[in-house]
């Protein structure tokens, strides 16, 4: 029987599919996640993105990946949980990505929603291979193990959001004016760009005494790059919006700042 074309947006397929996964009988295989929670968890970032949240759990990366992916591809975000909590993995582009026996046998006070935890501590604790995910482990493992390098980004780009180009353009020493307009490409492409940076000095006004690259973010757009005054070194603007810590944020900082602050960005796009 051939499908019948249908004229309803991606967050009403999205809407559609999670009706399906709360009716489906078959049984969890996370034994101390709720499915009622998990499915109003799940409804509510279909209906607004800006609901992924990593709460209190060093998630940033993946977190910054998985907005996008409930932001463009809903349908697909409500099938790979529901493949996560009945069989405890889903199909990525190319591999099978698993939960461990252990992670999925975890309790504890998750610090985040429960439909963000089961994602995001999957992500994570597959790459991880010393430090496994644990939710209530001492700060500096949770840290440790939570930390995600810029391979890892660009490996997530490919496997969970299907970019069939993933690049990471680094900023330590110069080059900030071109990253960002590789992005703003990237993006106005379909893409996506998610930014490595030292939080503290670019969103908390909390300048630290060694600046170190210590969160990602996701690029959202409206990129405005303001040259500087001839013989004034490190004078331009650089101004764009992000996402992160579950809202919508907007850097506007001077070229000195961002240069000591920015450390690096990767972008997928096909």
């Amino acid at each position: 029987m051939t499908s019948q074309p249908t004229n309803l947006s991606p967050q009403q397929q999205a809407l559609q599919a999670i009706a399906s996964f709360e009716r489906s009988p078959a049984p969890s295989v996370w034994p101390y996640l709720d499915k009622a929670q998990l499915i109003a968890d799940i409804k509510a970032r279909v209906n607004d993105p800006f609901q992924v949240n990593q709460g209190q759990q060093p998630f940033c990366g993946p977190a910054s990946i998985l907005f996008e992916l409930v932001r463009k591809q809903p349908l697909r975000y409500v099938k790979l949980c529901q493949s996560l909590f009945q069989v405890g993995g889903f199909h990525g582009n190319s591999k099978f990505i698993e939960a461990s026996e252990r992670l999925r046998q975890s309790q504890g006070r998750l610090r985040m929603g429960m439909a963000d935890w089961m994602i995001l501590s999957t992500w994570r604790d597959n790459e991880n291979v010393i430090f496994s995910v644990e939710p209530d482990a001492p700060d500096v493992i949770r840290n440790l193990a939570g930390m995600t390098k810029s391979w890892e980004m660009k490996g997530w780009a490919a496997e969970i959001l299907g970019y069939k180009n993933v690049k990471y353009y680094h900023t330590y020493i110069y080059g900030e004016t071109e990253a960002l307009q590789e992005a703003k490409n990237a993006i106005a492409a379909g893409g996506v760009a998610f930014a490595l940076i030292t939080a503290e000095g670019l969103l908390q006004n909390k300048p630290p005494l060694l600046p170190f690259p210590s969160h990602w973010i996701t690029i959202l757009g409206n990129i405005a790059v303001t040259k500087g005054t001839p013989g004034q070194p490190h004078s331009g603007r650089f101004a764009f919006d992000i996402y992160t810590w579950a809202r919508k944020m907007r850097i506007d900082a001077q070229e000195e700042i961002l240069e000591k602050y920015f450390w690096g960005i990767v972008m997928g796009w096909n």
